[in-house]
């Protein structure tokens, strides 16, 4: 099922934003607003990469605003990499990804989770800096914090971008008849909408929708997001150099690694630390 997320550039997308009329040539139909910067240009930041794919109108309307609202940075302070993520289509594939298949796991991850955590001893409201006992239990500890707050933050904090969550209950069977709209206005204060019954298509006949704003990290908050510009990259290989004093630590996920990963893209980062540790 594909899910609708206006953060994708595609044709439809285009169509319904800019262009109004539709040809039969696809790409002469966006000639006149892709209008991309020169071949030659040298790529410093994010704003570069996106008018040298895009152009100028289609970068106003649709990412400079969001992306300044997600990071709480200016377009030019952040790398280019951020926006390569997101696939360029002269197509009306909607999808969020070019993957072949793509799907979540049936009845959620909670359900898969507590499947993979069966006979496994879990512990709860633990903080594992104030039980030494838990660096006890096995040869090699796998870490998914902060790397930075693993070291007391000895040679600096990294940024991170936290977010806040609000979730409604509407006496409505649906209120946006997609899982997920992304809103790329600058003054519409959250980055998306959420309504929760269409990744799994249940019917009901009420919904619950989750609005996501981004928040400035500020210690106590749940980091969601590493700021990986110059400053906090620099900061980041500092730290990487001081954890191989600690072997038997495999830093991992998107704050043990600094690092933004897709879900798919953490299975496979998984897998690649267990063969290299095992």
């Amino acid at each position: 099922t594909a899910i609708k997320t206006l953060t994708d550039i595609d044709e439809e997308t285009l169509t319904d934003e800019v262009l109004k009329e539709i040809s039969n040539n696809i790409e002469a139909q966006f000639s006149s607003v892709l209008v991309a910067q020169s071949v030659n240009q040298i790529i410093k930041n994010l704003e570069d990469q996106a008018l040298s794919l895009v152009g100028k109108d289609i970068y106003t309307k649709l990412i400079k605003g969001y992306t300044e609202k997600q990071w709480g940075k200016d377009c030019k302070e952040l790398p280019s990499f951020i926006i390569k993520r997101l696939p360029l289509r002269f197509t009306y594939n909607n999808n969020y990804f070019n993957d072949l298949y793509q799907g979540i796991p049936i009845n959620g991850y909670t359900s898969i989770i507590e499947n993979m955590l069966k006979g496994i001893e879990v512990k709860l409201n633990t903080d594992y800096f104030k039980d030494d006992t838990l660096n006890k239990i096995a040869k090699k500890i796998v870490f998914t914090g902060e790397i930075d707050k693993f070291y007391n933050y000895q040679l600096g904090r990294l940024e991170y971008r936290s977010l806040k969550f609000e979730t409604e209950k509407l006496n409505i069977e649906s209120y946006q008849g997609n899982a997920v709209i992304n809103y790329t206005e600058r003054e519409v204060p959250y980055t998306r909408i959420i309504e929760h019954k269409f990744f799994n298509l249940r019917e009901s006949k009420v919904t619950y929708i989750t609005k996501e704003y981004p928040k400035q990290y500020k210690i106590g908050d749940e980091p969601f997001y590493p700021i990986n510009d110059e400053r906090n990259t620099s900061l980041y290989n500092k730290y990487v150099e001081l954890s191989k004093k600690n072997q038997n630590i495999i830093f991992a996920g998107r704050l043990g690694q600094y690092k933004y990963f897709d879900m798919d893209d953490v299975i496979i980062n998984t897998f690649e630390l267990y063969n290299k540790n095992k």
